[in-house]
């Protein structure tokens, strides 16, 4: 067997081995560009055409295939019932210092440890809206407490 067609199946080998390991459409682009430059050498076309083949077939694929392939393979968001939670209203049952790694939150019936989303201390009895969630944690931000009318209520 000529060593060009050993080359180049080792390459093609060798690239379907590296993708199979990582399954993120690494070396699949030099695996086609390998198998076009094979067969480019298996009439006895001359090495220096089969680098040439290499190169462009590589090149285009990876240009042309790899946006449709991303499109395709795109990880989906797997939204969780926890989402719900952003945006809503609860109380500060404990304190939310973040320096003191303290803080909780009542929120639709649930105890939840929380922090503030600006490192402000929250004190307990506060209302607090739900801004984001981070692991376990809620990230929350005091709400305006409303001002009372003395006048009002006398």
């Amino acid at each position: 067997m000529p060593p060009e067609i050993v080359f180049w199946l080792a390459v093609l080998v060798l690239c379907l081995i590296v993708e199979a390991n990582t399954v993120t459409l690494v070396s699949m682009w030099f695996a086609l560009g390998a198998l076009a430059a094979l067969i480019s050498v298996m009439p006895g076309g001359p090495f220096w055409l089969s680098l040439i083949v290499f190169a462009v077939t590589s090149a285009g694929s990876l240009l042309l295939l790899r946006p449709v392939c991303k499109q395709y393979l795109k990880k989906k968001d797997t939204r969780t019932n926890a989402d719900r939670n952003i945006g809503e209203t609860g109380l500060c049952t404990e304190s939310i210092d973040n320096g003191a790694g303290q803080g909780a939150v009542r929120l639709l019936g649930k105890e939840w440890t929380a922090r503030s989303v600006d490192g402000t201390v929250i004190a307990e009895g506060a209302q607090v809206r739900v801004e984001s969630i981070a692991g376990v944690k809620l990230i929350v931000s005091p709400l305006p407490t409303p001002v009372r009318d003395e006048a009002a209520t006398s």
